[in-house]
């Protein structure tokens, strides 16, 4: 089966066509990024996979865009829910935009228990990666719960709905709109007064900046949410968010170039993990597990394949029985093999799985369509690869 060729720019012709418009020389743009002139004309020409989220941010700053930008909006393969879940952003964006907590709701409120019941379901929905169900819910829960603001219970819901919209919206690849999703968490969680809602809400526009490419926003936000949730570590929940703040730090640090920083904020949240075990509070399952996850991240996007297959190696992801963790543990786990030698196979195998796990996820991800383009052109010259040529037809990869 031989993949339909497809009219969509690649990563690589996005920043030459960028570059092009701005005059700018190979070897300018690539000073600018602080890469080499070989590293730019690699992924440039698609010889080189653009899936490093640090390298995209390097290249995006120099070519004064945003990451998005260069990634572009995945475009969903023939999978009718990934379809659904892109066509879904704008009515999510209104009802966020609309969302104005000094001001009382327009709409008449449903309910309370019966919102309630409906957050349950979105957030099992958010937990499978089922973008196209979660975002269907999300506005109409907005605009409930905006009327029902004047209760507590209400703006605790509203916190997770808001939190939900931005991490649907980020990973379905539009940032500045999961920043507003964030704001708007910021916003409920500063009217609960809940410490552990703060933080909460400090997580998702730490989790929105780093997906911006601010590294240096991103780290501030983390490290002063930390600091304002220490003194309140005895509160339920307090432990685990901190532990997923510390995360963000050791992300945001290792995106900033800052290594060491990096490692120092990962081991202070493994050991935290070590004495709260396995947790699924507020949804974001901190614990030694989701730590190693979050490491294996860092470090292929901190470009050190081994230690991200390292890690892999002694993780198990059936710790975490939900599909939003394991669908990062085995596509960044396929990004480390796809960069060593001789470990295409399993790359291969990993990108299969994440499929099965999370297929909307992976069907609407740049990183997961730039691993297998840099797969598939191996594989060519290889004159192998069934598998990964049925998954590249999937992605509508040529």
């Amino acid at each position: 089966m031989t993949p339909r060729p497809t009219p969509d720019p690649t990563i690589g012709d996005r920043i030459r066509d960028r570059r092009l418009r701005r005059g700018w020389s190979m070897r300018f743009a690539a000073s600018r990024a602080g890469v080499s002139h070989a590293t730019w004309s690699r992924i440039e020409r698609g010889l080189q996979a653009a899936d490093n989220r640090f390298v995209l941010a390097d290249l995006a700053a120099a070519l004064e865009c945003s990451p998005a930008e260069l990634a572009g909006t995945a475009v969903p393969a023939g999978d009718r829910d990934a379809v659904a879940a892109h066509a879904a952003v704008h009515a999510v964006r209104q009802a966020l935009v609309d969302l104005d907590l000094s001001v009382a709701g327009s709409f008449e409120a449903p309910p309370l228990t019966e919102l309630a019941r409906t957050v349950a379901l979105l957030d099992t929905l958010r937990q499978a990666c089922d973008y196209a169900g979660a975002s269907r819910l999300i506005p109409a829960l907005l605009r409930g719960l905006h009327a029902s603001a004047s209760e507590k219970p209400a703006l605790r819901l509203l916190c997770d709905v808001t939190f939900i919209a931005s991490s649907v919206l980020r990973n379905l690849g539009h940032p500045a709109d999961a920043w507003l999703g964030a704001e708007r968490c910021r916003d409920a969680a500063a009217a609960t007064e809940d410490p552990v809602l703060r933080g909460y809400a400090a997580y998702a526009r730490t989790s929105a900046a780093n997906a911006c490419g601010s590294y240096d926003r991103g780290y501030a936000l983390a490290e002063q949410a930390v600091d304002d949730l220490r003194p309140h570590a005895a509160l339920p929940g307090a432990a685990e968010m901190i532990g997923s703040l510390q995360l963000n730090c050791a992300y945001a640090s290792r995106g900033a170039k800052r290594l060491d920083d990096s490692r120092a904020w990962a081991a202070e949240a493994a050991a935290l993990a070590r004495r709260t075990g396995e947790t699924s509070t507020l949804g974001l399952y901190f614990g030694p597990t989701n730590v190693d996850i979050w490491r294996i991240g860092i470090e292929i996007d901190g470009d050190d394949p081994g230690r991200a297959a390292q890690i892999a190696r002694d993780t198990d992801p059936a710790a975490l029985p939900i599909g939003f963790r394991q669908v990062f543990y085995y596509t960044d786990t396929a990004r480390a093999l796809a960069r060593l030698r001789n470990r295409d196979r399993e790359a291969i195998r990993f990108l299969i799985v994440a499929e099965r796990v999370a297929p909307q996820h992976v069907h609407t991800s740049s990183m997961v369509q730039e691993t297998a383009r840099a797969l598939l052109d191996r594989s060519r010259r290889m004159a192998g690869g069934t598998e990964l040529r049925a998954l590249c037809e999937r992605l509508k990869i040529g």
